[in-house]
């Protein structure tokens, strides 16, 4: 109903008023009977409009009141009554806006002078208000939007009809969509970031694919595996530089529940110290400089998938504890946000360090190490399982001349004594190595010699220090201390240069990479150039 075309009752009792007041004068001069009788029909006409008004007025979902030029209430309808929680007897009279609309939402006070309802008879022009907040008899308030029509006698103003209606469901629409679409905002972008990363492992070279031998130590692993996977229990994969950890780890996701759900891998030894928390636990917009966008965390990628957490021992000791409590109650914060985000994630965490040696130095926490070392495996190096070199040295052999685009090569029972020969200090990951060299170089034939100048490594024997050494000879301090120097150039020249990583020469040489780090450092040594050496 159109506001403008509301007749406010009082306005028409006055019509009724008047009529009656000309009867009387009407009977008073004597008007003859006809004359009587129409004036009769007249006043039932207005009494039937004003019938028909309160019926509507009664009938209408919107609240309808209306107030005189001082502000003063003439009247309500019940839908009025029932929003306001006022009864009509209660709020005639009396000036409405110090009652309903004394005050914003937020408490501060709604000046008389500023309220729009006033502003349409002061300015003879209907006010329309889109959002604003009226006061119940209880001392709540709701949100409305209403307009203010004047009502005119004659030109001018003699009070206004205001009608509202409570928009509490609309605006609670709103919001409740304005979270459907944050939700689907937040979930496009970590369908992005999981597209991004999944797209990142495919592009990636892995080792292998498949477990590969038939070795008491492959079968013991295997055999643990198939125990485990299908449980939620957290993993600590143990081992030495690239003898397959990250395999396992793939072979327990792919035969649990989850398997459904990404593998989310983690690489602590490549994350810098004050990233970490960012890398793990993602960070909103502003939080520190450079965060220019929100940012979803590691673990909150893997929600109800799995965390693969390789060289979990690099992770600073400060941020351990945090580590701990989302294994614990499986609940984090983003970097400079204050709510509390509940995951579910499985970790399965690798190292090639001691970790109980790392517990007595106090650079590892005990409490997180019990919490990461539910169900334990040692990722066996390949010197222990010789009898798997052959079946691995023939699937990288068939896999490189595919890659390489060659023919397909033969390995010859004496290639496969030479590979059991030698010791393997960069276990499976340099057995495939080798093998790919040899592809690329091979003239039909493969031509394993460990030993030559153009091998990755040399066999144990050509790996021995000084003769003098052996021989119970002392060493002066300088040549004690050329030797270190040549120790960690070998190291990093069979690392390619790296420092850090399964693969880096701190792994080889069993140290710890911000040791290997203040080393290099000390004697001079540049990690580039003994690499392009």
């Amino acid at each position: 109903m159109s506001p403008e075309t509301i007749i406010a009752p009082t306005a028409t009792t006055n019509w009724v008023d008047q009529l009656r007041t000309l009867r009387e004068r009407h009977d008073a001069n004597h008007y003859h009977r006809g004359g009587l009788l129409e004036w009769q029909r007249v006043e039932e006409l207005f009494k039937d409009m004003e019938r028909e008004n309160q019926l509507i007025l009664h009938a209408v979902g919107e609240g309808i009141y209306g107030v005189d030029v001082e502000g003063r209430t003439t009247f309500a309808n019940p839908a009025a009554e029932r929003m306001l929680g006022w009864r009509i007897d209660e709020l005639m009279g009396r000036v409405i806006h110090r009652v309903v609309h004394h005050s914003h939402e937020d408490g501060s006070l709604y000046p008389l002078k500023e309220c729009p309802i006033y502003a349409a008879f002061r300015d003879a022009s209907v006010k329309r208000v889109g959002e604003d907040w009226f006061w119940r008899q209880d001392g709540t308030g709701f949100p409305v939007e209403y307009t203010s029509t004047p009502i005119l006698d004659n030109g001018h103003p003699v009070g206004a009809v205001v009608v509202f209606r409570d928009i509490s469901p609309r605006l609670q629409a709103q919001k409740e969509l304005q979270q459907a679409l944050e939700e689907v905002e937040s979930l496009k972008h970590r369908l992005e970031m999981e597209n991004a990363y999944l797209q990142e492992e495919l592009s990636a070279e892995y080792h292998f694919h498949e477990i590969f031998g038939q070795s008491d130590a492959i079968k013991a692993i295997v055999r643990r595996i198939g125990m485990v996977g299908p449980t939620d229990a957290n993993v600590l994969v143990t081992g030495e530089s690239g003898t397959g950890k990250e395999l396992i780890a793939r072979a327990i996701h792919q035969s649990s529940t989850r398997r459904e759900r990404p593998l989310i891998r983690v690489n602590c030894a490549a994350i810098p110290k004050d990233l970490f928390e960012s890398e793990f636990f993602g960070h909103i917009k502003g939080a520190f400089t450079g965060a220019i966008n929100d940012r979803v965390g590691r673990f909150e990628l893997a929600d109800g998938g799995t965390l693969f957490l390789d060289e979990v021992g690099e992770i600073p000791l400060e941020l351990q504890g945090k580590l701990l409590r989302v294994l614990q109650d499986q609940q984090f914060e983003r970097v400079g946000e204050n709510r509390t985000r509940a995951v579910d994630v499985r970790v399965i965490a690798a190292t090639n360090r001691n970790l109980k040696t790392e517990i007595q130095e106090k650079t590892f926490r005990e409490d997180l190490y019990f919490r990461l070392n539910v169900f334990p495996i040692e990722s066996v190096p390949l010197r222990r399982r010789l009898e798997d070199i052959p079946i691995l040295a023939q699937e990288f052999l068939s896999r490189a001349c595919q890659k390489f685009n060659r023919p397909a090569l033969a390995l010859r029972e004496r290639d496969v004594v030479t590979l059991k020969a030698y010791h393997w200090p960069g276990n499976v990951r340099e057995l495939e190595n080798v093998i790919e060299r040899q592809v690329i170089t091979a003239d039909g034939r493969l031509d394993l010699d460990l030993s030559g100048p153009d091998s990755v490594t040399s066999p144990v024997a050509t790996q021995t220090a000084p003769a003098r050494h052996f021989s119970g000879e002392l060493m002066t301090d300088s040549e004690l201390r050329e030797l270190k120097k040549q120790n960690l150039q070998r190291a990093l020249q069979m690392s390619g240069g790296r420092v850090f990583g399964d693969d880096g020469a701190a792994a080889l040489l069993g140290i710890k990479p911000t040791t290997l780090a203040s080393r290099l450092k000390k004697l001079g040594i540049s990690p580039g150039l003994v690499r392009d050496s």
